[in-house]
């Protein structure tokens, strides 16, 4: 319900004085009956459906112009999802069975759209969350955003019980300083606007970064004729995607319902060093937790090999240390190696951007992510949650999501059925005396 210059129509008494000293200084102020969910992505599509299927009213608000737009706007060409299909399909909408086991950027794109499609989900698209506070004096949530839509732009600010943080860890790119790289004549590039190699065929390339975006820009630019360095500044974990043609993944999933973590690591480590022989005499120094530890503890995800591995063996992908200094069109490494390069892609990686906007410090930590881990760390206090936060990828989201609509499903109800109790009794003492 939207609310006008002094007009307040269908608002909860506790919350009157509050939107009519605001409508003095606000254009439009916006009663929600129901949670806000800040982000479409899937995580945001995931709690939607599942307050659709319990006829719990939302909206979602969506800075972009599209569902997911980490996936339509800032993901490479070639890539296609690490993990099998089970692993990344949201709740209630399996994917299609004539999708391969590891689905394109593009197919899963499509997938997502037709799961929007299939539960009704319309989010608010190009409205950008400038605020969100809990209001204690009368227990709502008060989300200011600002909406670049050319049919209803300004400011806007939604009143409402809940609020769904579903931005994700991976909101904003991040930049990493680098002395000199202000005076680099040549492109540089964050790996979330490479699209492809194509353009940079027979180029020198510095690839910043040795996750799975940097490892596979790598392999894309080695593909397109490029020459990629690969600056491997730390420790990191490479295994390979599958063995005996079963996901390492899936492998690992199933050892944790008999095998304590460590032993599991092991196991991993021994099937690896067997698969892809030692990578460390490469310059790939493992990490002295094992992948399973690493990723609990630091959230840093293993890399899953998909042919990057053969093209360093072969000497077409370089690995080289950390970076001392960027020149006009050159770069000095740490251990004084210099590189004359063209391009330089910053496979650096991303974070949240709660911090930004989140007026709330109990609930998430300083760099935007949730203070209790996997699996408690979906639901804060008055009335505040949050979903793809949890380090497990689509798997993790998708199980908080069934928890967050399920716990605001239940609230809901309670409160529209004391409601309608109230309601029907002031009628019938309107009855009595009447």
């Amino acid at each position: 319900m939207l609310y006008n210059n002094n007009s307040c129509l269908n608002i909860p008494n506790m919350s009157q004085n509050l939107i009519h000293d605001d409508l003095l200084f606000n254009s439009r102020c916006i009663w929600v009956n129901g949670p806000v969910i800040v982000g479409a992505g899937p995580s945001g599509l995931a709690v939607g459906a599942g307050l659709k299927n319990q006829g719990v009213p939302f909206i979602i608000l969506e800075r972009a112009n599209c569902i997911a737009s980490l996936w339509q706007d800032r993901t490479y060409d070639r890539l296609k999802l690490h993990l099998p299909k089970q692993f990344c399909q949201l709740p209630n909408f399996p994917f299609p069975d004539d999708f391969p086991e590891y689905p394109t950027k593009y197919q899963f794109i499509n997938y997502l759209e037709s799961y929007a499609k299939h539960f009704d989900i319309t989010p608010h698209f190009n409205e950008t969350v400038l605020s969100a506070m809990y209001d204690q004096t009368f227990g709502l949530w008060r989300v200011k955003t600002i909406s670049s839509s050319s049919s209803n732009p300004g400011q806007v600010e939604y009143i409402c019980r809940w609020l769904v943080v579903a931005t994700g860890e991976n909101a904003e790119k991040v930049f990493p300083e680098f002395e000199g790289l202000e005076e680099f004549d040549g492109d540089v590039t964050h790996a979330g606007d490479y699209k492809s190699g194509a353009s940079y065929r027979g180029k020198c390339v510095l690839v910043v970064g040795c996750g799975n975006s940097g490892m596979e820009v790598s392999l894309d630019l080695c593909n397109h004729n490029a020459k990629p360095s690969m600056v491997v500044r730390s420790s990191v974990h490479v295994l390979p995607r599958e063995v005996l043609g079963k996901s390492t993944f899936q492998l690992a999933a199933l050892m944790m319902k008999w095998f304590p973590l460590w032993l599991i690591d092991k196991i991993l480590l021994i099937l690896a060093r067997l698969v892809l022989g030692n990578v460390e005499k490469h310059g790939l120094k493992r990490p002295s937790l094992g992948p399973l530890e690493v990723k609990n503890t630091l959230g840093k995800t293993p890399v899953l090999d998909i042919g990057a591995l053969k093209k360093i063996r072969s000497g077409k992908i370089k690995v080289v240390p950390g970076i001392k200094r960027f020149s006009q069109c050159r770069v000095e490494l740490v251990n004084g190696q210099i590189l004359e390069i063209d391009s330089v892609v910053l496979a650096t990686g991303y974070r949240s951007n709660v911090p930004s906007w989140l007026k709330e410090n109990e609930f998430f930590s300083e760099d935007g992510i949730p203070k209790d881990p996997f699996p408690n760390g979906w639901k804060g206090k008055a009335g505040l949650y949050a979903v793809g936060f949890t380090r497990r990828g689509l798997s993790g989201a998708s199980l908080d999501a069934i928890s967050v609509s399920h716990d605001i499903s239940k609230a809901w109800k309670e409160e529209t059925r004391h409601k309608n109790k109230s309601i029907a009794s002031r009628h019938r003492r309107c009855i009595s005396h009447f």
